[in-house]
């Protein structure tokens, strides 16, 4: 199977896995992590295009779990945090970071956080080395090791 396939498959298990946890998943903290997840794996280039920002716009708005939230306030949220990264990118990381360890004491949001950074990171059909890198940093901020998640 090649490399691609292996990751697309591994992204549906994920997927399946946050719909059986969705009702566990409607904390505050967990909605603030995910957006701050999706921010960071979209700037994790250092920039992010209008394409990029609409693509995962789309991304969440389509994802069953996150459903679970209003969805302007998501993208208020979301854009929120693109704001930070774009006005100081290291400042407005560490802000997002210490959002995402809100999370950390509760392990079925802090790996539903990371597995949301691998879906949209991936959703391109390239998990490239900078959204991989900004995802195992999410993991350390969740309290997690990357090695769960192969990265």
């Amino acid at each position: 199977m090649a490399l691609w396939d292996r990751f697309r498959a591994s992204t549906q298990t994920m997927q399946t896995q946050l719909l059986a946890k969705k009702n566990e998943l409607k904390s505050g903290a967990f909605r603030d992590a995910s957006m701050a997840v999706c921010a960071l794996v979209a700037a994790a280039d250092g920039s992010v295009d209008p394409s990029e920002r609409r693509r995962t716009a789309a991304l969440i708005t389509s994802n069953e779990v996150l459903r679970n939230f209003d969805a302007a306030d998501l993208q208020r949220r979301f854009d929120a945090g693109l704001d930070k990264l774009a006005a100081d990118f290291d400042f407005g990381k560490v802000g997002l970071l210490q959002d995402i360890g809100k999370v950390a004491k509760k392990p079925t949001e802090a790996r539903a956080v990371v597995q949301i950074g691998i879906i949209i990171g991936g959703a391109d059909g390239n998990f490239d080395a900078s959204e991989k890198a900004v995802v195992r940093e999410v993991c350390l901020a969740a309290g997690l090791s990357p090695a769960e998640f192969d990265l």
